[in-house]
């Protein structure tokens, strides 16, 4: 690749200002916000993709893509322009950007104090590099001895990248390493580095397979360097700033589209496995389930179809449904609903070559298309070859749309689960209809995705227009978020992937993906024995996705009841996290309203507290339950560090006091998940629960964990009907309190907003274990017995 050098000012209005480089290319500098830059190079004058998909940053894009020159969205400040020989200077009152010849690129931010530090720049020599024929573009950045490297998404390993270089490479890894194995499902060029007291992201807007060495790589005519390298496409990227890691990844929700928000029930356990469905009596099979469920005590809110209903002998054939296993859908579909459970169905975008439908979805040209002929691009896909569908082709998209609504929600099925859609597609020149302007599939793999899910999302909303969608997608780029709930894929049944697993799903958290979990039990592989699944179900139920899937190679099947000796130990854990539902819907309502992280990294909230950074098994729910799973067979005690949080952390099972900033051993019964409880916070609970149900949830509590000493917290709790719009007209309860507490007093005052009133009439409010202080609820006393109170009539 040739290096791009020399360059000079062509001209700025009053949003960007741009560069003639080499006296071909053009070099864009944007500036969105305060704190938000742009970088955008045009080879000779052009966009090699003069759209894209991911930058959402106050509505969703049209379908057909956000034109890559629009501004919409952004507050555009203003900028100060300033050039002194050699150097150009591009600055807000946050942020400044320098720009050297030959180019390369400096940046400082403000800091508190009001002086200008270095944030970070790129590598002085050769910086910007750019194939002088054809495709391939790469950037390289200096890379700083006190960087730590997070994001990416869906990554292996430790959740700090430093060190490693990663691909962006959509593949499906049946049974991964979570330990190392890379690419996996997701497309996520996007990197957090945090260095003191300052972080910044930087997110490449390039959806063509990509690589990023974050260390890896050394080469003695440079300095210490970090690199992105992308096989075609441009060079388009978004610098931005913030003093916290949470501060960037809520700039990069904000950038690249808001969490949906989902139903109520779609935080309640998921059952799903291949076994069901591939068997030959697969109705019996799923309707067995449901009285499983009854006989063991197990809540439950919905089940997974895998692909095994619509099979022609071993293969998979989408919308096909085998009548021979599944005779009757729709008796099925209402089986589970007047047990309070919904049905989510897989679907793949692939139709196999002797697909039932094949020749007329080729017919119409709604395939992608070969690269060398007007015939549909073949590839491997499922033990035989298919085609892709083109979700860039709007005949395709109402194709699918048409047989979502007849074959799936004509049927009874609530929801749709968007599986194998990583469009391993390797001719890169095969065509894709790109809405009327072609596009190779080189330039947009993941889209077809996102598309394909966006499709899916409007077919259930068209159907059942007064609930909130509720999708699952395992593969996907920047911007799935606004559509579905994902998961980390095929997994591997062993305990490296429960703990890495934990990383894998913090790094998607990260980076954007707040609603994730993971196949729990292991997809893949033997059957977990019994101590390696009670403490993956212990951890599972502390994700916001929960469900129990697999596809084991011993031909078993992962169920709550598979192991009757620790049955009590599975149905206590599912139990708690009905327990803590509205606790988790709190969670959901602030990552869709506030772009809060549900999972978090212990340093997310302690940034202060240097230990935490260090790499643990740890993880927060919110802001206020630290879970410290267990991870490796045999361990009965938990040690860990508690981070100094200046208030301490409360034994959630025993309520004993701890301060933060200390290491502790808890107690870890193979029973016992150990849980921590941030000193301040108060934990709405559910009483015990078969299934979500608005109206039979009629008990409340909040669990109080009071500050020790002086000092003041606050909190909130969501609630709504579960699954209507209504919160949008106010139609929800949004529930505050604030919590003051000295030596001898503990106040609680609440605030009400919304015209919702849940089935619960009364809030009843406990205390800590041994907590003696008396406790004033909006100015009263609460009552002459400690731990319980009640508290009527809501205040409006």
């Amino acid at each position: 690749m040739k290096t791009l050098k020399h360059w000079s000012l062509a001209g700025s209005d009053n949003n960007h200002v741009e560069l003639m480089v080499d006296g071909k290319h053009v070099l864009c500098l944007y500036v969105l916000e305060q704190t938000m830059f742009r970088v955008a190079i045009k080879r000779q004058g052009q966009f090699t993709l003069d759209r894209t998909w991911s930058i959402a940053p106050e509505s969703d894009v049209p379908w057909e893509g956000r034109q890559r020159d629009s501004l919409s969205g952004f507050s555009l400040p203003g900028f100060t322009l300033s050039q002194q020989g050699d150097e150009l200077m591009v600055a807000t009152e946050q942020l400044r950007v320098i720009v050297h010849q030959p180019l390369w690129l400096e940046w400082q931010y403000r800091t508190g104090a009001g002086e200008w530090q270095l944030l970070t720049s790129d590598r002085p020599t050769s910086a910007y590099l750019m194939n002088a024929h054809g495709d391939g573009v790469a950037h390289y950045q200096r890379r700083m001895n006190d960087d730590r490297y997070y994001g990416l998404g869906e990554k292996a390993g430790d959740l700090q990248r430093n060190g490693k270089r990663y691909e962006m490479r959509n593949l499906d890894a049946m049974g991964y390493n979570a330990a190392a194995t890379d690419p996996l499902y997701k497309h996520l060029p996007f990197t957090i580095t945090h260095r003191g007291e300052v972080s910044f992201g930087l997110y490449y807007d390039n959806l063509s397979s990509s690589w990023l060495d974050l260390g890896n790589e050394l080469d003695n005519y440079h300095q210490p360097y970090r690199r992105w390298q992308a096989e075609s496409g441009d060079i388009d990227y978004y610098l931005f700033v913030g003093a916290q890691v949470l501060d960037v990844t809520k700039a990069f929700v904000r950038l690249t589209g808001k969490t949906l928000f989902g139903p109520k029930w779609s935080l309640g356990y998921s059952g799903s496995t291949m076994h069901y469905t591939d068997a030959p009596d697969a109705q019996n099979q799923l309707m067995n389930f449901i009285r499983l469920c009854r006989q063991h005590e197990i809540p439950c809110d919905s089940f997974q179809l895998s692909s095994g209903y619509t099979s022609i002998n071993n293969k998979r054939y989408v919308f096909n449904w085998n009548y021979d296993k599944v005779p009757q859908p729709e008796v099925m579909s209402q089986a589970f609903h007047d047990a309070g459970l919904r049905l989510a169905a897989n679907i793949k975008p692939c139709l196999l070559q002797d697909h039932p439908r094949y020749e007329e979805v080729a017919a119409q040209g709604l395939f992608i298309q070969d690269s060398g002929s007007d015939t549909p691009e073949r590839s491997i896909f499922w033990d035989d070859e298919g085609s892709h569908l083109d979700f860039t082709h709007p005949q395709a998209v109402a194709w699918w749309q048409e047989n979502i609504t007849s074959q799936l929600l004509a049927k009874g099925i609530d929801s749709t689960w968007n599986d194998n859609n990583e469009y391993e597609v390797w001719d890169g020149e095969a065509r894709c209809h790109g809405f009327g302007k072609p596009i190779a599939i080189k330039h947009i793999r993941p889209v077809m995705p996102l598309l394909m899910m966006r499709a899916s999302m409007e077919a259930q909303q068209r159907f059942a227009p007064e609930k909130r969608p509720f999708l699952i997608s395992r593969s996907g780029c920047a911007g799935m978020q606004r559509y579905v709930q994902t998961w980390s894929g095929d997994n591997r049944t062993n305990w490296t992937s429960l703990r890495y697993n934990i990383r894998m799903g913090l790094g998607m958290s990260l980076s954007g993906l707040y609603n994730v979990g993971h196949d729990v039990g292991g997809f893949s592989g033997d059957k977990p024995d019994a101590e390696l699944f009670v403490r993956w179900v212990q951890n599972g139920v502390m994700h916001p996705r929960f469900t129990i899937h697999s596809w084991n190679d011993d031909h078993t099947v992962n169920e709550p009841w598979m192991y009757p000796s620790i049955l009590p130990a599975i149905r206590q854990a599912i139990e708690l996290r009905y327990r803590l539902l509205p606790y988790l819907y709190t969670l959901l309502w602030q990552a869709h309203a506030d772009d809060e992280p549900m999972l978090r990294p212990t340093f997310l909230d302690h940034q202060h507290d240097v230990q935490t950074f260090a790499e643990c098994d740890e993880f927060m729910l919110g802001r206020d339950l630290l879970v410290a799973s267990v991870v490796e067979p045999g361990q009965r005690e938990r040690r860990l560090w508690l981070p100094d949080n200046h208030s301490g952390w409360y034994d959630f099972h025993s309520g004993q006091w701890y301060s933060g900033g200390q290491w502790v051993t808890l107690a870890a019964a193979l029973e016992t998940l150990p849980l921590l409880v941030r000193a301040g916070a108060g934990l709405p609970l559910s009483q015990r629960l078969r299934h979500v149900d608005a109206s039979a949830d009629d008990q409340r509590e909040l669990l109080l964990f009071p500050l020790k000493g002086n000092g003041s917290a606050r909190g909130m709790l969501f609630e709504d009907d579960g699954e209507s719009w209504g919160y949008q007209q106010g139609n929800a309860l949004w529930l505050n309190w604030e919590m003051h507490c000295d030596a001898t007093t503990i106040r609680l005052d609440f605030t009400r907003k919304g015209n919702y009133q849940p089935a619960w009439r009364q809030l009843k409010i406990t205390l800590a274990a041994g907590e003696q202080r008396q406790l004033l609820i909006d100015g009263q006393p609460a009552g002459a017995d400690h731990g319980l109170w009640l508290v009527d009539n809501l205040p409006a």
